[in-house]
């Protein structure tokens, strides 16, 4: 059967319909704001009114979780067939973990100012990111065959989610679940990285739709320094290599910028984000460390470039749902 609404269907029939094609993808604009949320409070010893700032923009963010979660759910209970075709879907597959990712960041993101509703949210985020990181590496590894060109950055979802786990888990007071979870998203990390990096070199080049997922590139190495510092306390070589391995990555990021520009607006450019949140917050912890003037402005600019990715996602998002081009079959 055809999922084209059939003719002359009510209105709610229709939204109904729409809501079976909302996709898992949504929850990368919630990574994106906690995101946001994160870089201003990294930044608030150099621009001290960026803490009230960031807290007015978790206010938005959590907002946005919330409302992106409560749809998700309705479609989990009315269209669970479509659920299921994402899970299967061997591209949306990686971007379930997202949802956990954003519980993690949430976490982080309330450390300072509402401990307790921190750790809830922390044991939540954790607990669903074993799950889910299990269950999609499973899925990945399960009688399923997937061809080479299924495979994108975003593969590296499941991994970061487990980097982030320590960030806030030592802070709570949880260093050996922290060390697991890096230990694991590290190896997953490196071993992704061979295989997407020999995705982009021997074969067809990435589909435009998706080609914004290579900023994901950026987000593993930057936010493993920020967690290895949690978990060991200090900057050694192989947090100089993880933060150095991140401004690399960026680097050949900008020199794909001219072809990201001329890209139509899909909810995958919502993968810009978080990864240059991810290097802004390295960007200043290093500087606040290493007293580094330069990583200081590297810091500044990623904040300032984030700021207008947001603002620009944000404008494009809102109005791509105005014009129904969201929530419509592939």
């Amino acid at each position: 059967m055809s999922d084209a609404p059939a003719p002359g269907a009510m209105p709610d029939e229709i939204d109904l319909h729409r809501l079976s094609h909302f996709p898992i993808t949504f929850f990368a604009i919630v990574m994106g704001l906690m995101g946001l949320v994160l870089a201003l409070h990294s930044a608030h010893e150099t621009l001290p009114w960026t803490a009230p700032l960031a807290q007015g923009v978790l206010v938005f963010a959590a907002l946005v979780f919330a409302t992106i979660a409560g749809f998700y759910a309705a479609k989990i209970l009315r269209h669970p067939g479509a659920v299921r075709g994402e899970w299967n879907h061997p591209v949306r597959l990686a971007f379930f973990p997202a949802f956990s990712i954003s519980l993690l960041l949430t976490a982080t993101a309330c450390y300072t100012d509402l401990p307790q509703i921190a750790r809830v949210l922390w044991v939540l985020g954790t607990v669903a990111q074993g799950g889910l990181t299990i269950a999609v590496v499973s899925g990945w590894i399960s009688h399923r065959s997937f061809e080479v060109g299924h495979l994108t950055p975003a593969w590296f979802i499941p991994a970061v989610g487990n980097i982030i786990v320590p960030v806030a888990g030592v802070r709570l007071g949880h260093p050996e679940i922290s060390w697991l979870f890096f230990s694991g998203g590290l190896i997953f990390w490196i071993v992704l990285l061979t295989l997407v990096m020999n995705r982009l070199v021997f074969h067809n080049p990435i589909p435009a739709r998706l080609f914004p997922t290579l900023l994901i590139l950026i987000a593993p190495p930057a936010v493993g320094f920020v967690s290895y510092f949690q978990l060991v306390g200090k900057v050694d070589p192989f947090a100089h290599i993880l933060l150095n391995t991140t401004y690399v990555f960026a680097a050949l990021i900008l020199m794909q910028i001219p072809k990201l520009l001329k890209l139509p607006f899909a909810l995958s450019w919502w993968a810009l984000s978080f990864p240059v949140a991810a290097l802004t917050i390295a960007s200043f912890l290093y500087a606040r460390l290493a007293g580094s003037a330069a990583h200081e402005v590297i810091g500044l600019i990623g904040l300032a470039a984030l700021s207008v990715i947001i603002v620009g996602l944000l404008a494009r998002t809102v109005l791509a749902i105005s014009r129904r081009e969201i929530c419509q079959p592939e």
